[in-house]
């Protein structure tokens, strides 16, 4: 008899420290983990080429069309040889962990072709999810990110969207859902590129351009 397709528990700190295990081993096999976020529940994996080529192709990914990095301090950024630029640091100082993505060069040999977006830099946020900080600890590098739906679809909001949507691929071990319970609807992160001279808001979101101003006055976009 086939079971229903299940969700590990993802909310207390019990349950997050009892899914590691079999968590770290889902993604040493180069598998798609969903899980929780600050915003939304996103799809990602480890950093290394093949985990990222699992994620493009359950994702039907476009080229074109990167990922973001998840971490969960800032070492992570010096590990990769990211670039954090003056107006990158000060925005990172105010407003990290939290709802802000910013874009950063470098990292040319530490990071997948794959992850880097159109303008030539990699997209970082260090999420304020405590289960998720707790696992980007354990695996000691960051973790990849993209919202977790079909396309066309409205970012899920529950460990209960992902089984419906993606049965198949739960149940073939290819895709390890995290259940962090039913997310509260919320703005996506604000993204900043900080690869030029001047740092651009290139998507709006829950951190508005005047506050971001008060850390970074020359910051250009979004008004």
């Amino acid at each position: 008899m086939n079971r229903e397709p299940t969700a590990i528990p993802f909310w207390s700190a019990p349950e997050v420290e009892a899914s590691l295990r079999g968590t770290l081993a889902h993604l040493e096999r180069n598998g798609v983990l969903a899980y929780p976020t600050e915003t939304v529940y996103g799809f990602g994996g480890l950093i290394d080429s093949a985990s990222v080529a699992k994620l493009v192709a359950l994702k039907k990914r476009p080229d074109g069309k990167p990922f973001l990095l998840l971490i969960s301090d800032t070492t992570m950024i010096d590990r990769l040889d990211l670039q954090l630029s003056r107006a990158a640091s000060m925005l990172a100082a105010r407003f990290w962990p939290g709802p802000l993505t910013l874009v950063l060069g470098g990292g040319e040999r530490r990071v997948a072709a794959r992850l880097r977006g159109p303008e030539g830099g990699i997209a970082v946020r260090w999420t304020p999810h405590p289960g998720l900080q707790r696992l980007i600890s354990a695996i000691g590098d960051p973790l990849t990110s993209t919202s977790a739906n079909l396309p066309g679809s409205p970012p899920a909001m529950r460990a209960g969207d992902i089984l419906t949507q993606w049965p198949s691929a739960v149940a073939s071990g290819q895709l390890r859902v995290l259940d962090g319970g039913t997310l509260k609807p919320s703005a996506p992160s604000t993204v900043v590129d900080c690869t030029a001279r001047r740092p651009r808001v290139i998507r709006p979101g829950a951190i508005p351009s005047e506050l971001l101003r008060e850390a970074v006055p020359d910051l250009v976009g979004d008004q």
